[in-house]
């Protein structure tokens, strides 16, 4: 076999082993776990989120639940639907992030992203003004009860908090895709952070609505 040759088939084999490598890499990357500071800070979050999205609704009447401020924005009943369902959706991406094949350039996917999810979220502007239209998917339907709203927000909650708590897994390797283009691609860190940020923001649509003139006193 000729030295050409022998040059040719090594390329190859480089090119083949490159991606390996590069997952490799990814793997035994430390940085790719969470710290225990941001595990903390997303227990916090966990926390902080539940117990406003459960005050809000505790002791809330029908009246209260259905009111809508007009045709074109949502009850505190539609809020805290939605809420739910876009967090079921989230922790789900977050779950098909770790499922997918590690991303090699995920440092540079991601760079910025858990900072501008934090920063992001929770500012909400007076009646959404400004925001993305919520996807069909996680729009409220009003075909779950108000009581299985609230069991099932705990029990979602019970369930990352639990996740948040035991893994041990690489996150910030993982990674998806997110519709809206100012995010793109996420880590499945971010994903979990997105929940409690995203409770957070329509919670404080549910507010809005308790403080618009004419919502039921009781």
């Amino acid at each position: 076999m000729s030295s050409n040759n022998h040059r040719i088939i090594l390329s190859l084999c480089l090119a083949m082993s490159l991606p390996s490598a590069l997952v490799l890499a990814a793997t035994n990357d430390p940085e790719a776990k969470i710290t225990e500071e941001e595990r903390t800070q997303l227990m916090d979050l966990m926390a902080e989120s539940r117990a406003q999205y459960l005050e809000l609704l505790a002791g809330t009447s029908d009246a209260q639940w259905k009111w809508k401020p007009n045709e074109d924005r949502w009850s505190v009943g539609e809020c805290a639907e939605h809420i739910l369902r876009s967090n079921e959706a989230l922790f789900t991406s977050a779950k098909e992030a770790l499922d997918a094949g590690m991303n090699a350039d995920w440092k540079e996917k991601t760079q910025g992203k858990s900072q501008l999810l934090l920063q992001v979220m929770p500012n909400r502007q007076p009646a959404g003004q400004g925001g993305a239209t919520a996807p069909m998917e996680v729009r409220p339907s009003g075909e779950i009860g108000r009581h299985a709203i609230v069991e099932r927000f705990s029990e979602l909650y019970d369930e990352i908090e639990k996740f948040i708590r035991e893994t041990d897994d690489p996150l910030k390797s993982h990674t998806s895709e997110h519709p809206f283009p100012i995010f793109n691609t996420l880590s499945a860190y971010d994903w979990v952070l997105y929940v409690p940020l995203h409770t957070v923001r329509h919670s404080r649509q549910m507010i809005e609505v308790m403080e618009t003139e004419g919502f039921p006193s009781q």
